[in-house]
Order: structure tokens, then sequence, then C-alpha cells
């Protein structure tokens, strides 16, 4: 929808990925897509814990060792301990960071602060072992449990990358809804909007969703809102499968049965199969798909989130 492109979108950021230079070394990791490309739709809010919390740039290294059953944030050679000042400051930065109006955040991979997942955790030895979390990112996730959230080294993965933003939209469009006074006519309108996105995410969801929806007037509002937002959110993170795409992409095109002639028709069920078969990606139906819409005015279609979840500048759907 071209509504994606002027929601205020606020995003939080591990600070090294923007270019700053606030690494152990002195360095950063600047990710280009990041700055250069996503970055002309969003307002960054970058965060480094470390520096923020009072280490200084450069600075000694840090790693997580895990100590009976604790793990511990240390400097790898002295072995100083910044594990509780490090939960400290994350609780009071993550308290702040609530009041930014957040719809998502990147952290940097690996970080023993801001690691999402698959952080290296030394034992006493200093062999690695289980994986675990950066302690910040821990803290992070406990506090925004529904919010999108990624690494920047998962989000090279077209399909990872897709799916990110487009819950980072939605999580904007739903807290846009939810921080005014909303009417239930309010969220009927949204979940209306977002059917066939819930279709291609998660069948099971989008049933859930609608009989949650259905149920509304007998729910309080606040309740609704609690129930709501968590069962939406958790079915986009799931991913969209291609044969649930081509399941919404044949859902959408019963809605041109009485507009197309038979050569049309062909023309549409050929551009699915060949989205099914792998060989064209998924703009490709979905661009004769907004055609047909805008030639048609088929209202419902017209409303429908799933036909343009994103500002299309982006180009997400040309490699999934």
């Amino acid at each position: 929808m071209t509504e994606a492109a002027s929601i205020s979108i606020r995003i939080g950021i591990s600070a090294c990925l923007l270019g700053q230079e606030v690494r152990y070394d002195g360095g950063h990791k600047r990710d280009s897509y990041l700055v250069d490309t996503f970055g002309r739709y969003v307002e960054w809010v970058p965060v480094c814990p470390e520096v923020e919390m009072g280490l200084g740039t450069p600075r000694e290294t840090l790693r997580l060792v895990r100590i009976n059953n604790d793990v511990r944030m240390v400097m790898t050679k002295t072995g100083v301990d910044h594990t509780d000042g490090m939960r400290a400051f994350a609780a009071r930065r993550v308290s702040e960071l609530a009041r930014e109006n957040l719809s998502g955040y990147v952290l940097k991979k690996n970080s023993p602060s801001c690691g999402m997942e698959r952080v290296k955790v030394f034992n006493a030895h200093g062999v690695p072992s289980k994986p675990g979390q950066g302690v910040f990112a821990e803290i992070l996730l406990k506090h925004f449990p529904h919010l999108p959230v990624e690494e920047e080294g998962r989000l090279g993965d077209p399909h990872l990358r897709e799916n990110f933003i487009e819950r980072v939209f939605a999580y904007a469009r739903l807290r846009s809804l939810f921080s005014g006074r909303w009417k239930m006519a309010d969220l009927v309108a949204f979940h209306t909007a977002h059917k066939l996105l819930l279709m291609a995410h998660s069948p099971q969801a989008y049933q859930r969703l609608g009989r949650m929806v259905a149920e509304a007037k007998s729910i309080g509002r606040a309740e609704l809102r609690e129930r709501y937002e968590p069962e939406f959110m958790g079915a986009l993170r799931e991913m969209a499968t291609t044969k649930q795409h081509v399941n919404v992409l044949e859902h959408i095109a019963g809605y041109f049965r009485k507009h197309l002639d038979a050569d049309s028709r062909q023309e549409l069920q050929a551009v699915n199969h060949d989205y099914h078969s792998g060989i064209v990606p998924l703009v490709v139906p979905l661009t004769l798909i907004n055609h047909y819409v805008r030639k048609f005015e088929v209202p419902y279609l017209r409303a429908q989130v799933y036909l343009e979840p994103h500002p299309k500048e982006l180009m997400l759907r040309n490699h999934v």
C-alpha cells in the first residue's frame, strides 16, 4: 500500500552498524544496506550498550563465560566482570526505549552485549560451549516480546530481510491503531486489510484472529488488544512459504473471474505457476495482479496490505 511509505518508523539499532566508531578497537561495522537503502524510510535510534554504560573506546574485548549456572560478561584478559553493570544499564535503557515508539530493532551479531542468538559462551577453561544471547539483547527481547528484532547478519538472507521489514511496517500500523482512541470498527478494518497477509504467513493464526475479531464485542477493549497483538505479530513471525503465497495468489485470482477473458485468466495462471516453480520472484505475479486491481477497481483487494506491505522501492519481493 502507498500508506506504507507514509508511516513514521523508528527503529533501534546497534550504533556501530550506522558507522559510529564505538567498537572495542575504535572502529565500526557500518552496514550499507541498513544505512543507504532501508535508512531512507526509517529513523534510527542508535544504542551502544558498552559505551553508554561507561566503557571506553578502544577497550579490552568482552566475552560471555558460564560460571556455575550463570552466564557472565567479562573482560577477556583481565577477567573484570561487567555483568551486573550491564544488566542494570540495560534495564534503564530499555525503559527509556519504551518511550521511543520503536517499530523494530537491529542488533549486532556475535556481540556479548548485543548478539540475539548463537553468541559464543565459554567455559572456565576457555572452550566455547552452548551459544547464548548478549546481556543487553536478552533484556531487550524480554521487555519487548512482540517487537520485530533481527541481527544484521541474518538480514543478508532475502527471505529473512523481507519478513523483518514486513513485520516492522505491520507493527507500526498496529501501534498506530492502538495508540489512538480506537473503536471496534477500527480493529475490524485493520484486520480486514491484513487478512491476505495473515493467510500467507499462518492460515491457522488467520482463523484464530478471525474468530477473535468476530467475538470482539464480547471482549473488553484492553483484553482484546492484549490478545490480538501477540497473535498478530506471532503470525507474521512465521515465514510465509511459496505454497502459502500461491494459495493467496489463487484466492486473489478468484476476484477477477468475471472480469477476465480466457486468455487473460490463462496468463495470470501461468505467472502464478512460474512463481510456484521458482522461475520468477513473487513481484512478477503481484505486478500483474496490481494491474488488474487498478483496472477493475476491486475495493476489497485495493485495501489489502498484502499487495504492498512495505515501500516498493525497497524491491524486497524481487528476491523472494
